[in-house]
């Protein structure tokens, strides 16, 4: 016993600060994602890139744009919970097509989702921001982290907003 006493007190002394999810937490990275030019900002609660699992808020505000991606090498699996806000998750086949679309938020159909490693996926904004609680595992390499879809446009290209309005017109079609 008094091993797992000094065991949990060397975790404790070694841990990183604790984080309150709150309004002002949420307030304070919404505006450092109005302040950016993606329109969105993480907020990393584990505290080193090599760290397992990753642990972040992800607030975004409507009009970001995200590739559609997937995490198959290494594989790697992906949870978000919608905190504040409504989102669109949209799920790929190999070639584009949408295969399912979700809406998540507290007063949507679902918190949440929870995403297998592998699967094409990206997410829209519906209001006008939206905070996720999200989970993956780590490490951090930005080079393995994901695999871009080679059939929508890239981050900063062009077409990239008219391909984002074009998924936002199948959220309800």
């Amino acid at each position: 016993m008094a091993c797992l006493v000094n065991y949990a007190a060397k975790m404790v002394s070694m841990s990183a600060a604790i984080h309150l999810i709150d309004a002002k937490l949420f307030s304070r990275v919404l505006e450092q994602a109005a302040a950016s030019p993606r329109r969105r900002m993480n907020f990393n609660f584990h505290p080193s890139l090599d760290d397992n699992p990753h642990r972040f808020l992800n607030v975004m505000l409507r009009g970001t744009y995200i590739q559609p991606h997937r995490h198959l090498d290494p594989p790697k699996a992906e949870s978000f919970l919608v905190l504040e806000g409504e989102a669109a998750l949209f799920i790929f086949d190999e070639h584009g097509n949408i295969e399912r679309r979700h809406t998540l938020g507290p007063h949507a159909e679902a918190f949440g989702i929870d995403i297998p490693p592998g699967i094409w996926h990206s997410l829209a904004v519906l209001s006008d921001h939206v905070v996720c609680f999200e989970v993956k595992p780590g490490p951090y390499t930005k080079a393995l982290d994901k695999e871009f879809a080679e059939w929508a446009p890239r981050e900063g290209d062009p077409e990239a907003g008219p391909y984002l309005e074009s998924l936002l017109t199948k959220v309800n079609p």
